[in-house]
């Protein structure tokens, strides 16, 4: 498994304006209800407000993304609801980007934005 390198955290800068930005959140946000709505869960559910088992079905990585999100798991010590939050900021990246799968990308940026006071302490 190859570890996370500088050019999977490190993005572009970003060639939109505002209005643009504005735009693929609205877009990124309607896919989600759109997403919920269809499991049959009610009007306005995100990958913010969605079940736990509806956000591991909607964020199932692509294989090299399995490897680094249970590599991650192992390693920083992650508890069921910090690993569903990673799951949910990993597949709110990917609706963001247009892309129906989660990717090794979006799992390392999710994984990125984890400060160390979320981290559980390690055993002594």
């Amino acid at each position: 498994m190859p570890a996370v390198t500088a050019a999977d955290l490190i993005l572009p800068p970003p060639d939109e304006g505002s209005a643009d930005a504005a735009a693929r959140v609205a877009a990124a946000r309607a896919l989600q209800e759109r997403r919920y709505a269809e499991a049959g869960q009610p009007a306005g559910t995100t990958n913010a407000s969605c079940p736990a088992t509806l956000i591991e079905e909607a964020a199932r990585p692509d294989a090299e993304g399995m490897a680094l999100i249970r590599d991650a798991a192992d390693a920083m010590r992650l508890s069921a609801r910090g690993f569903h939050r990673v799951l949910r900021v990993a597949r709110t990246l990917a609706d963001l980007d247009g892309e129906a799968r989660v990717r090794r990308l979006h799992l390392a940026e999710a994984l990125s934005y984890r400060s160390r006071s979320d981290r559980r302490p390690a055993a002594a």
